[in-house]
């Protein structure tokens, strides 16, 4: 059975930090529901209702899409090698972006990683655990390295050029505003 919490405990904590892998769900009113899959050492809960996570260029940009027009968040992790737990947060979310005021500040709470996009900020509202019995096991061998190598092989311009072609609009065509702050950035520089 499910039990629901106004806040991240320290025993939640504990648990979140020893995962490898966690999950993140956004969605808009008119959107499709975008669940991705996260690790890269990129999450850091900063107190018992406030996480970020360090979001690296990919494929897309669903997340910055959608929490513009909705900011409702969910992450979730689930233990895949000791006790059967499954562990959500909910709240909403607010994007950070270079030219932030807060992004000096919140970058400094993760290692130096290429490709380096947003920073997400979740003020969570509902921390949910319920079991995770029928969860498999896998073991962790190791992070994959290939996502940091593209992104130091493209380089900064190779990154921007990458956004313009690629992360500018959701795949239901919302728009990110990824370059609004690249551009800006460009022009006054």
């Amino acid at each position: 059975m499910g039990k629901q919490f106004s806040k991240i405990s320290r025993e939640h904590r504990s648990f979140i930090e020893e995962q490898k892998i966690f999950f993140v769900a956004t969605a808009t009113a008119d959107s499709r529901v975008n669940l991705s899959p996260k690790g890269m050492d990129s999450l850091r809960v900063l107190n018992g209702n406030r996480v970020i996570w360090l979001n690296v260029t990919g494929s897309g940009n669903e997340t910055s899409a959608h929490i513009q027009e909705n900011p409702r968040m969910t992450i979730m992790f689930a233990s895949f090698t000791t006790k059967p737990v499954i562990l959500r947060l909910y709240g909403e979310a607010q994007e950070i972006r270079k030219d932030d005021l807060a992004w000096g500040e919140l970058i400094q709470q993760f290692p130096e990683t290429p490709g380096t996009r947003q920073i997400f900020d979740l003020s969570v509202d509902l921390v949910q655990s319920s079991c995770g019995m029928s969860v498999p096991f896998f073991d962790y061998r190791a992070e994959r390295e290939s996502l940091n190598k593209w992104a130091e092989r493209k380089g900064e311009k190779g990154i921007a050029d990458y956004w313009c072609e690629n992360n500018q609009l959701s795949i239901d065509g919302k728009p990110t505003h990824i370059l609004e702050s690249t551009v800006n950035k460009q022009q006054k520089g």
